[in-house]
């Protein structure tokens, strides 16, 4: 059943749907085409052929295999140099698989060379002549899904428990980042999303659109509704406010508090109770540390026990700092701006640190506050004039979501 509406079409039953709009024609209508009945791999009829499969190895290129394999110079010229309309071969990834078809007369004599450069687009090289290298695109299609969970001890762990796709994680927290700590998330939360899988054969390929979610926390809900204005697509709740914040709940996507915000604390190295005027979030050296708002750079580099650190002013109230940084993200340095959500360094352990975490701090008019009970203000919401528009949908939405069980 498919329910229209301004602006929606959307299936609230099991379906697929095709996400690629063409297919490029695999192999030259003059060669090899698969018959019934007989098996193929990449659309090459291999009953006559062997098959090998095999991986890049690092700094092996596609010159190196057709060379290791006794394919003349002449003929790996002339590969080469149909490569390059549809390739960039110095872009050949270590680890990539590739497949060899042979003549099961000559283990010699290869016929095709077939380089998966993603895990849509692959490439074809015919190395018998006549030569040439065709680029192929496999389909992806597009599953309508639905997915609940109950938080026992997290989302990932909910996730996972209920085999559903991880990416929807990321999903979920990206939506909700702005409204929900999902750090303090509590045992009985619970969620609902419709959204679309993505396939390629019978491989998860990805997600696709989300066309609505919910989440209850703490006995509050929690609803994001989807709506394009001024030609951009967001998310807002069911009053029409944006669920996109002034800052995020938190700069990383997913670790735990080891440390609160507190005037007296027992500082583990020095022994001794002091001020720790920010949150600490124990996190694996390396994860992503992310700037919590829009804003300018105003330090980096070293500073004490705080190690390596960043600070961004967001306006002329607000500025957070990130410490004991292990290194920067890329072009970070003073006077750069930043956006909210870009990679400003990864979790480390320098300066004055017992292991890897992230001390995050929050200033407001230059004095520390508690990062935990910061209440960011929302982006622009549905403009007036949109709102019949936007009720519409909601309505709709709403409906959709509490019927998934």
């Amino acid at each position: 059943m498919f329910l229209l509406f301004p602006g929606i079409l959307l299936s609230i039953s099991p379906a697929c749907r095709k996400t690629t709009g063409t297919h490029s024609q695999l192999l030259p209508t003059d060669s090899i085409t698969a018959q019934k009945d007989v098996h193929t791999k990449y659309g090459i009829p291999y009953d006559s052929l062997n098959v090998l499969e095999e991986t890049i190895r690092r700094n092996q290129n596609i010159s190196d295999i057709l060379r290791d394999n006794d394919v003349s110079f002449q003929t790996i010229n002339a590969l080469v140099e149909k490569a390059q309309q549809v390739i960039n071969l110095r872009k050949i990834r270590r680890g990539n698989r590739y497949t060899l078809f042979f003549d099961k007369d000559s283990i010699n004599n290869l016929q095709y060379l077939v380089y998966e450069h993603s895990s849509t687009e692959y490439f074809i090289f015919k190395v018998q002549a006549p030569v040439y290298v065709l680029k192929n695109e496999r389909e992806i299609t597009s599953v309508q899904k639905t997915a609940t969970g109950i938080i026992q001890t997290s989302l990932w762990q909910t996730i996972i428990d209920q085999t559903i796709n991880p990416l929807l994680v990321n999903e979920l927290s990206d939506i909700f980042a702005w409204s929900i700590d999902f750090f303090g998330l509590q045992q009985g939360d619970f969620f609902k999303v419709i959204y679309e899988e993505q396939f390629v054969d019978s491989t998860s390929f990805g997600l696709g659109k989300i066309y609505t979610a919910y989440f209850n926390h703490a006995g509050e809900d929690f609803y994001a509704i989807p709506f394009i204005q001024d030609g951009s697509e967001s998310f807002y709740d069911q009053n029409g406010n944006s669920l996109r914040k002034a800052f995020l709940k938190a700069p990383l996507r997913f670790s735990r508090i080891s440390s609160r915000y507190s005037y007296s604390r027992m500082h583990p190295i020095l022994k001794i109770r002091r001020p720790h005027l920010g949150v600490d979030y124990a996190a694996p050296v390396g994860t992503p540390v992310y700037a919590i708002g829009d804003g300018k750079i105003i330090k980096t580099g070293w500073n004490g026990e705080a190690g390596r650190m960043v600070k961004i002013k967001h306006n002329s109230v607000y500025t957070t700092a990130y410490l004991h940084l292990r290194r920067y993200g890329k072009g970070v340095k003073s006077g750069k701006y930043v956006k909210q959500g870009d990679i400003i360094g990864y979790v480390g352990s320098t300066g004055l640190s017992t292991g890897p975490h992230l001390d995050f701090r929050f200033y407001k008019n230059g004095h520390p506050i508690d990062p935990l009970k910061v209440k960011a203000p929302p982006v622009n919401p549905v403009k007036e004039e949109n709102l019949a528009k936007f009720n519409k949908i909601k309505n709709v939405m709403i409906t959709l979501i509490n019927t998934v069980q």
